[in-house]
């Protein structure tokens, strides 16, 4: 952990590649401090069919998943932080958000933990 999932309309990655947009949220996410390099997981989901308002428009969202302990303010410079990325990299996309959700360290387990 943490994890970043990128959702996306497929429009999006038809000027760039899936691989730069990763490589760069996961630049975004060392340069925060808040994380071990080895330990961030950036994944991205395009999708052919949705609606934004009603209307097939352009968007990114990325959902932040991480582990409890850092402060409001730490969570807010990392979604601006990659929010800012996205708009430097997609100018013409509309709709561009994130959300960052902690999960407590009680309740993660993974393979490392057994």
């Amino acid at each position: 952990m943490p994890h970043f999932i990128i959702d996306c309309s497929e429009n999006v990655i038809s000027d760039t590649s899936q691989e730069n947009v990763i490589s760069e949220i996961h630049k975004v996410a060392v340069a925060s401090g808040l994380f071990a390099e080895n330990d961030i997981k950036v994944r991205m989901r395009p999708f052919e069919i949705y609606l934004v308002g009603g209307k097939q428009v352009d968007f990114i969202h990325i959902f932040g998943s991480i582990m409890q302990g850092r402060t409001e303010a730490q969570r807010a410079a990392l979604s601006k932080a990659m929010v800012g990325k996205l708009k430097t990299l997609f100018p013409s996309v509309p709709f561009i958000a994130m959300n960052v959700d902690e999960f407590e360290k009680s309740t993660y387990c993974n393979l490392n933990s057994l």
